[in-house]
């Protein structure tokens, strides 16, 4: 059940990360962000009520606040990332969330072993690489490293806090509900503050409604992946949900390869590859 579930987070994490960053190419970042995070609020608020979850506030809930805070600045920040490109790199770099997993078990006493020495040093050399000399227009792609190790820290994060959120089925759609609610609370104010300072909350044109559709399927398949983590993380070993749930990467790689036809130079594939290397060795080790 575990690797189940843990496999169906990659596939979901990916799909959304991918539909994500391709609809922030055309809209702004936070704005695909709220927009796809109230189409979640709505749907699993029909679902809290007809299964009775409403009824399950409990302490925990408070771990759904805060994922719910961390959530929508790793999205922009990924979003903004993916939107710069490519995809092929930024994608696997994010990855390295399942660090903080490892960070937390650091600081409660644990003691990394070779493989996780292994895994911080193939991470590090991978994102050198992966931001390397052969890359064109480096101010630009230095910018997307730097949000996507951002991105990679919220998510981890999210994590981290989400899996702590709920102990039953009817309380996760609860949790979840919670976490959404406050994401578009906080995307929201921080897309009023970007407005008043002067940015657009919409492309040319006004709203997309067209992309309605897309921006519905980015929330819905991202609150799902969070779920089918909580779920692989509470019926099995941690370690085996993430790393199977890290390999989301993987999946928004192969789309935009198969969909946008993305070529990467050598030392691009390499870092992005040893990055994803190194966060394997991170939680396995």
């Amino acid at each position: 059940m575990t690797a189940l579930f843990a496999l169906a987070t990659s596939l979901l994490w990916g799909l959304a990360d991918f539909g994500g960053g391709l609809l922030a190419r055309r809209i702004p970042a936070l704005t695909v962000v709220v927009v796809s995070q109230s189409v979640a609020v709505v749907v699993l608020g029909v679902m809290v009520l007809a299964t009775g979850g409403w009824t399950e506030i409990v302490p925990q809930l408070w771990f759904a606040v805060a994922a719910g805070v961390v959530g929508p600045v790793a999205m922009f920040a990924f979003y903004k990332a993916l939107a710069l490109g490519p995809m092929g790199v930024v994608s696997p770099l994010c990855s390295l969330s399942v660090a903080v997993p490892v960070g937390v078990g650091l600081a409660l006493g644990e003691r990394p072993g070779m493989f996780q020495l292994g895994g911080i040093v193939a991470a590090v050399t991978g994102v050198v690489l992966a931001s390397g000399p052969q890359v064109k227009g480096a101010p630009v792609q230095r910018r997307a490293i730097v949000l996507t190790l951002v991105a990679a820290l919220g998510f981890g994060a999210v994590m981290a806090l989400i899996s702590e959120a709920s102990t039953s089925l009817t309380g996760l759609f609860l949790a979840l509900f919670v976490q959404r609610v406050t994401n578009v609370v906080v995307g929201g104010t921080a897309l009023y503050v970007s407005v008043r300072r002067g940015s657009p909350a919409l492309p040319e044109g006004g709203f997309p409604w067209r992309a309605l559709p897309a921006l519905g399927f980015v929330g819905l398949a991202d609150v799902a992946a969070n779920g089918t983590y909580s779920i692989a993380a509470q019926n099995g070993p941690v370690t085996v949900a993430a790393v199977l749930a890290s390999l989301f990467p993987v999946v928004t790689a192969l789309a935009a390869r198969i969909t946008l036809n993305e070529r990467l130079r050598g030392i691009q594939a390499a870092g992005a590859g040893l990055a994803l290397a190194g966060t394997l060795l991170l939680a396995t080790g």
